[in-house]
């Protein structure tokens, strides 16, 4: 079985279904109509983010030469994020799009993290300047990435393929790197790990209140916030979905039942592969936005290849919750024996595979709402 698909424009499309009808899906079809730094953020604020909190905001400066991004705190997730570990992996997953984005549109983009670490929440600064346009697969791949809940084809992913998967993070020695959990007793383990720190997450009320407030049950909802979970992104059947939508919004424990059902069900019981983005230290925002980088080109590649990449992120969840409590630190430990490596510690988890059916688009903030006063 090859690496590369026959069609990929057909590999992509099958990936994702195109988004609904709405503003509150405009961003997705516009998002590649302008040149500037607006068109750079545009790009951006498609990427992957947990629970999309959509966990950002931008500043345009400099005769639009400028891009600052900072982490909008606003959009915290609370018990579920008590460290902002997933803040900044999105913020990550975002500046990976605009870098992409930015070369395609013939920028050449200077990227700098952090610039004052006595003000974490200013994530970055993005410069560009002129260059060659230089578009890729994966920033071809971005309209079309999704975050897929569904279920996956039974059939595991050729070695060669995961190698490649895992040469996107690069030949640094100290920056983020994929490990895999392909082997069948790899994948039981870490399924049975995922089930279990599913279960903690519903059984801790803070952690569950802090789930369902980011749920989007009706379309009005959507079209209101633009963000957060909805019933398309469940990766139920499509007539499931639009039943869902039709029917009053679940109760907060109902939510809580379907996720655990379905992770073990469906989410970890369908996976090829478990992969494991690791960094040199997960509480460093620098190499948080580092592995999130890593993490949307693992995204941008997949969809590419007609592969389906979703985030299980219940045992990271719970070491965190685990450390803010001060609780023994199970889940904590098996992440540390999972990684097998003293030098590394385990940033976010994820499930790949070839999808069973479409994902469903999530609704995205549009450009104007997330830009702020431009700096000069």
């Amino acid at each position: 079985m090859g690496t590369e698909p026959l069609d990929p424009v057909a590999a992509m499309t099958a990936y994702a279904a195109p988004p609904p009808r709405g503003a509150a899906f405009d961003a997705w079809r516009t998002w590649d109509g302008r040149d500037d730094a607006h068109g750079v953020i545009a790009a951006g604020i498609l990427a992957a983010n947990a629970r999309n909190v959509q966990p950002w905001r931008f500043t345009v400066g400099e005769h639009a030469t400028r891009i600052d991004v900072y982490a909008d705190l606003t959009r915290r997730q609370g018990a579920l994020d008590p460290f902002d570990r997933e803040l900044y992996v999105g913020l990550g997953c975002a500046l990976e799009n605009m870098v992409l984005a930015a070369r395609a549109r013939g920028h050449e983009p200077g990227l700098h993290l952090v610039p004052d670490p006595d003000q974490p929440e200013h994530a970055a600064v993005l410069r560009l300047t002129p260059g060659e346009r230089a578009r890729s697969e994966l920033y071809d791949a971005i309209p079309h990435r999704r975050t897929n809940r569904g279920p996956f084809l039974r059939l595991p992913l050729p070695r060669p393929l995961l190698d490649e998967i895992a040469a996107l993070a690069g030949h640094d020695p100290g920056g983020p790197a994929l490990l895999w959990h392909a082997e069948e007793a790899e994948r039981d383990r870490v399924a049975r790990l995922l089930v279990e720190a599913t279960e903690a997450v519903i059984a801790d009320e803070g952690q569950s209140l802090a789930g369902h407030r980011w749920y989007r049950g009706t379309d009005r909802e959507i079209e209101r916030s633009r963000d957060g979970m909805t019933v398309d992104t469940q990766g139920m059947p499509p007539l499931m979905s639009t039943l869902g939508k039709r029917l009053p919004a679940p109760s907060r424990r109902t939510a809580d039942r379907f996720w655990l059902r379905n992770t073990r069900t469906v989410h970890v019981a369908t996976a090829a592969a478990f992969g494991m983005v690791t960094v040199a230290d997960a509480d460093d925002p620098v190499e948080r936005m580092r592995g999130g980088r890593l993490l949307q080109r693992i995204h941008l590649f997949a969809t590419a290849r007609g592969l389906a990449v979703g985030h299980l992120n219940m045992m990271t969840v719970r070491a965190d919750r685990e450390r803010e409590l001060g609780l023994p630190p199970r889940f904590g430990k098996a992440l540390e024996e999972l990684v097998g490596d003293p030098r590394r510690q385990a940033l976010v988890t994820f499930r790949i595979g070839r999808p069973a059916r479409p994902a469903g688009t999530s609704p995205r903030r549009p450009v104007a709402t997330v830009l702020g006063t431009d700096a000069g």
